[in-house]
């Protein structure tokens, strides 16, 4: 596929992908969702990667929401059609076996707070604002915002944001729990790298178990929960890298991790 409004870029371990529509302030199409996809089925696939950073392209925007140009001729159909297929990229997102880091470097409002919901860990730049505005357009958060924020802060608060559609500073999203950190803009992108370096640094499968430990758990009672951290926990011990992990810790030497 030609990628005309979405980059990737790989180095040693870690891709970077940047949503690259910035005249557009990184706006979401139906065009834009389909490359997204593209790219994450090639991580999907991808062996030699094992952190992913997301971003968006400019200053001024991470993703400062679904296309409105194309949404706001739609019908009731085309409207579901296009909920479908956003809620399919992100979900596959969120499903990816490689952690990703959301680095916010600007409005993340509608689709954007979205995507980078969908996100496992999100850095934010003190320039960015948050916000789910979709019902001062007539419509309902269509991307995953009625599900994954009350998760992320909680029912009520969820309910304020999306009702009211009001935007917040990144202060504000840091302190109820939206954001993991938020730093200085020019420091944005370091502070992503070095985290995704520090995650490439362990045992990719590890890391993969415990992302799929945390998000099946998250959506089960605890019993079930425990269960399925149990069944992870032990698939660990038939990989090398577990052997190589906890001999170079007896050992006192560094460890050579090689997703085995």
């Amino acid at each position: 596929m030609e990628l005309k409004n979405v980059a990737i870029e790989k180095q040693g371990r870690i891709a970077t992908i940047t949503i690259n529509r910035p005249k557009a302030l990184n706006a979401l199409n139906s065009e834009t969702l389909k490359e997204l996809d593209y790219i994450i089925a090639d991580l999907e696939n991808d062996d030699e990667i094992y952190a992913v950073i997301l971003t968006g392209a400019g200053e001024k925007a991470f993703v400062a929401g679904a296309d409105i140009t194309e949404m706001k001729d739609l019908n009731t159909i085309e409207g579901r059609k296009f909920s479908i297929l956003g809620n399919k990229v992100f979900r596959r997102l969120e499903n990816l076996e490689k952690p990703v880091i959301a680095a916010i470097n600007g409005f993340a409002l509608g689709g954007g707070c979205e995507l980078a919901m969908a996100c496992d860990i999100r850095i934010a730049s003190e320039k960015a604002k948050f916000g789910q505005p979709e019902t001062g357009l007539g419509i309902t958060p269509g991307f995953g915002g009625t599900q994954r924020l009350p998760r992320l802060v909680g029912t009520a608060m969820a309910k304020e944001l999306i009702y009211t559609g009001r935007m917040m500073k990144a202060d504000e999203a840091l302190r109820i729990g939206l954001v993991n950190k938020v730093v200085e803009a020019d420091k944005l992108m370091e502070e992503a790298k070095n985290m995704a370096e520090t995650i490439a640094a362990n045992a990719p499968i590890a890391v993969k178990l415990s992302k799929a430990a945390i998000n099946k758990g998250m959506q089960c009672d605890i019993d079930t929960a425990i269960m399925y951290e149990a069944e992870a926990f032990g698939e660990c011990f038939s990989t090398a890298d577990q052997k190589e992990g906890m001999t170079a810790f007896v050992e006192k030497r560094d460890k050579n991790f090689q997703n085995k």
